[in-house]
């Protein structure tokens, strides 16, 4: 079985190397003296202070193997250098709402990348996967926790 790419814009991977080398720099170290400190306190099957260190500890461990496995299964995508007249990873689109008027601007990026305020949609998300393959003028019906919404694909652009 081919390993699983992971689909991600080039802002989307410096933000994991950012936090990755975070996490190596400051929170490992930092996290490391706690657990010291907290040993010197006596007591380990009593002492609060070593048991919430040695969990975030453990938080911190997981998240730097999670972003390490995902950089090394990264398909980095750079949207500006993509041709398409369809809707694929990295495009921007404008979409008219159709109930209620509304034009929305969404860019499809990678999971860790998505944040709805800013109009950063994951690739897995509902209407990540209902505008994939889609171009201008299309139709789009999105099938959301709130029911059926509509969508009509109004611009592609990939920037």
């Amino acid at each position: 079985m081919a390993e699983e790419k992971f689909p991600m814009t080039v802002r989307g991977k410096k933000m994991l190397d950012e936090e990755l080398k975070h996490l190596m720099t400051v929170e490992r170290p930092t996290i490391v003296k706690a657990i010291e400190v907290a040993r010197g306190h006596g007591d380990l099957s009593e002492n609060a202070d070593y048991s919430a260190a040695k969990e975030r500890q453990g938080f911190i461990e997981g998240r730097i193997q999670d972003i390490n496995g995902k950089l090394a299964r990264a398909q980095v995508i750079d949207p500006s250098t993509i041709k398409s007249e369809k809707i694929v990873f990295g495009a921007t689109v404008v979409v008219l709402e159709t109930e209620t008027d509304r034009k929305l601007t969404y860019q499809i990026v990678g999971v860790d990348e998505a944040d709805i305020k800013s109009g950063k949609v994951g690739i897995t998300s509902p209407i990540a996967r209902a505008l994939i393959g889609k171009t201008e003028g299309d139709e789009v019906v999105v099938h959301a926790p709130k029911g059926e919404v509509h969508y009509e694909v109004l611009k592609v652009r990939y920037e």
